[in-house]
C-alpha cells in the first residue's frame, strides 16, 4: 500500500493502472467519468476544477484568471497527491485531467514552468495510452469555473496534444458519440474495472 512515507518513486511501477483521460476543455471528460465511475471504475475528478471551488469559496486569489501560476502549482499538487491515492487503493483508476495538463498550462499561461514540475512530470508518468476528448463546440459550455471561449478550449486541446505527445504517451481520441458509447469505447480498450 502507498504511503507518502515511502518514496514516490515506486509509483513507477504501477503506471498502467493510472489511465488520463484528458483534451478539450468542455469536451465531455468530467460527464464520461462519473458515467464509467457508476461502471465501476475508480477516478479522480479533475483537479483544476477543486481547486477553482476551493478558491473562491475561501476567497482565495489561485485562479486561473487571477494568479495562473500559484492556481498550476497548486493543481500540480492535487495531482500528485490523487496518483497517491490511486496507488493506495491498488485499483485501476481513470484521471480527469492531471500533472502533463497543469504542466501545459504553465506555458498557455506565459508563467515560468517550476523545474520540480518538469520532474513531476518525467518521473510520475501516467499509462501509456491516454483518451483525448476533443473540441466539441455542440456541447461546449461556458460557467463560474470554465470562463473562457470556445476558441481557447480548442488552442489548449492542440498544446495538450502536443504536451502528451513530446512526453511519448500513445493519444486516442475519443469519439464524438454519446455518454454510454463513450463509456463503451473506453471499456472496450481496458476490459471491465
Amino acid at each position: 500500500m502507498f504511503d507518502y512515507d515511502d518514496d514516490f518513486a515506486s509509483l513507477s511501477e504501477l503506471r498502467e493502472r493510472f489511465v488520463m483521460i484528458s483534451g478539450c476543455s468542455g469536451g465531455g471528460k468530467s460527464t464520461l467519468l462519473e458515467a464509467l465511475a457508476l461502471h465501476g471504475f475508480a477516478v479522480q475528478r479533475e483537479p483544476g476544477r477543486q481547486i477553482v471551488r476551493e478558491q473562491l469559496f475561501i476567497g482565495g486569489d489561485a485562479l486561473p484568471w487571477a494568479d495562473a501560476g500559484g492556481f498550476l502549482r497548486l493543481v500540480l499538487s492535487r495531482a500528485m497527491h490523487q496518483l497517491a491515492k490511486a496507488a493506495a487503493s491498488g485499483r485501476l483508476t481513470l484521471f480527469d485531467r492531471g500533472l502533463v495538463d497543469a504542466y501545459a498550462g504553465f506555458r498557455r499561461a506565459g508563467a515560468a514552468v517550476p523545474a520540480w514540475a518538469a520532474t513531476a512530470v518525467a518521473q510520475l508518468r501516467y499509462a501509456d495510452t491516454v483518451f483525448m476528448a476533443p473540441p466539441w463546440p455542440e456541447i461546449f459550455v461556458q460557467d463560474a469555473d470554465r470562463r473562457h471561449d470556445f476558441d481557447a478550449a480548442e488552442a489548449e486541446y492542440h498544446d495538450l496534444w502536443a504536451a502528451y505527445e513530446s512526453l511519448g504517451y500513445l493519444l486516442v481520441e475519443l469519439p464524438r458519440s454519446d455518454v454510454e458509447s463513450r463509456v463503451s469505447f473506453v471499456v472496450d480498450r481496458l476490459g471491465a474495472p
